[in-house]
């Protein structure tokens, strides 16, 4: 400030400092009061403090990484589809009640209030007839989703996070050019930034063979995207309708253990037959026809075909939350799951940085009694969100919750368990960047079955973890605290 006024400072440099300078109160004035989708004070301040501290990076950064989503730039649908859309969230929120109400399934009836607070979206409807397979390996993951895609007779409609055209993203791309000659429609749909290595112009073959592709938030400026902050954090294939895949495994080949950086990837992915299909192209149609500006999808009988007699029993629901809802369905969900149980809690996060609701409720939850175990990694992939990370922990480990690190190669996997009858699994970290600032999608589950071999595998994670006890904790170096201190202050802008 004073340099503005300083005479013996350049009237030019001068001239720059104070267009900084009333710029910065400019913006600080619209995060105060016009940015509508500024809900959490805690971030404000952190934005007005980097602005006031570094000003012009400050600028830049929020330019980049600050502005929230309105809810029109992630509204694909055409004019003559949205009467349609209301009319079928509103049929199937009145069928979810009356299966709710009419349920055969104690579990159902028991947690009928987990269920009730995610029927807030068409795709959350609750479906019972559903078969459900875990993966927890690439490998095995992937040979089963690429027999899938051999076997595809009518359409394929993929949309990742990450994918990566290395040995697996290049295998699976070849085999979707293959469907694409045989006729069938096969879309792709790939986040611009989790995908920043790939661009459009490297499908040119596929595009050839008819297959269609999109980057989602794609960046009008070369090298310049600012949209960085908000990316869709997805992970969605749907074949035919029939088959479809949610979970935290992207494609590439580090998520088949072949980065010796990362060694063993550990994941959870699911494989979906049922009526909960429906929702997972649901989901795909809405982001597909926010960026595309060639064609847009319909809801026609060919993308939902009758998935009533697959033999599953498995009641499933689909839970979606985006950067501009004020309703944080997979958030609210992970809650009162939490609220909830009564004997035990278990999950998986690689970044652990939620708000303080959160954590206060899985610190109530220990001090309750139960059992509420956490399993992180061991290793960063993003070196400033792990510290950020294990400073999140650190309140749990002293108020009963127990936090281990995995030791067996990278956990990437996000799932919670509760009292052995619930279970999420999809891509949202428990994060404030995966609850308000990506797009997300994850899968509640009500089945005994499924949540005992959730269970199970969570279980051999713990023989190749180490619990990080509050004494090694407070063994870190100066260094370390340092860092974590920094990674603290940065939180709720991570």
């Amino acid at each position: 400030m004073q340099l503005i006024f300083d005479p013996s400072v350049s009237p030019i440099y001068r001239g720059i400092l104070a267009f900084f300078f009333v710029v910065n109160i400019a913006l600080a004035f619209v995060i105060v009061f016009l940015d509508r989708d500024r809900r959490d004070a805690t971030a404000t301040w952190a934005w007005l403090f980097l602005l006031f501290v570094v000003p012009i990076l400050g600028f830049i950064i929020y330019i980049f990484f600050g502005r929230g989503v309105r809810k029109k730039r992630e509204q694909g649908f055409h004019n003559n589809q949205i009467d349609d859309i209301k009319k079928r969230m509103k049929t199937q929120l009145l069928d979810s009640t009356n299966k709710i109400n009419n349920s055969d399934s104690p579990l159902i009836k028991k947690h009928a209030d987990i269920v009730n607070t995610l029927l807030t979206k068409e795709p959350t409807f609750l479906s019972y007839n559903n078969n459900v397979d875990i993966y927890t390996d690439g490998h095995q993951l992937f040979d089963q989703m690429k027999e899938d895609l051999r076997n595809a007779k009518h359409y394929i409609h993929l949309e990742y996070y990450v994918l990566k055209l290395d040995g697996l993203g290049s295998e699976i791309v070849d085999i979707l050019q293959q469907k694409a000659e045989e006729g069938l429609e096969v879309k792709i749909l790939y986040d611009a930034v989790g995908s920043k290595s790939v661009h459009k112009s490297k499908f040119k073959k596929f595009q050839e063979a008819g297959g269609q592709v999109e980057a989602f938030f794609q960046a009008k400026i070369p090298l310049v995207n600012f949209r960085v902050n908000n990316r869709n954090h997805r992970k969605i294939l749907v074949i035919d309708g029939m088959t479809g895949y949610v979970g935290g495994f992207n494609i590439g080949d580090e998520y088949l253990g072949l980065d010796e950086n990362f060694g063993y990837w550990r994941d959870t992915h699911l494989r979906v037959k049922g009526d909960g299909v429906d929702a997972l192209q649901l989901s795909f149609i809405h982001d597909w026809n926010s960026q595309s500006h060639r064609e847009q999808l319909e809801y026609t009988d060919k993308y939902f075909p009758d998935n009533a007699n697959q033999g599953g029993d498995v009641p499933l629901q689909i839970a979606l939350s985006a950067p501009s809802d004020n309703w944080h369905q997979i958030e609210f969900g992970y809650m009162k799951m939490i609220m909830n149980a009564k004997k035990s809690i278990y999950m998986h996060s690689p970044y652990f940085i939620p708000d303080k609701g959160y954590v206060n409720a899985l610190r109530i939850a220990a001090k309750a009694g139960v059992d509420v175990r956490l399993i992180i990694p061991n290793k960063p992939d993003h070196i400033f969100v792990y510290w950020a990370t294990i400073t999140s922990v650190a309140q749990l480990i002293r108020d009963g919750v127990k936090v281990y690190t995995y030791e067996n190669g990278f956990i990437h996997s996000k799932m919670m368990i509760i009292d052995d009858e619930v279970a999420s699994v999809g891509s949202s970290n428990m994060d404030v960047r995966s609850f308000e600032l990506n797009f997300e999608i994850n899968a509640f589950m009500y089945d005994e079955k499924i949540v005992k071999e959730l269970k199970a595998a969570f279980m051999e994670d713990l023989k190749v973890s180490e619990e990080l006890t509050e004494a090694r904790y407070e063994q870190r170096s100066t260094w370390i605290k340092f860092k974590q201190s920094i990674a603290k202050l940065a939180s709720p802008i991570l």
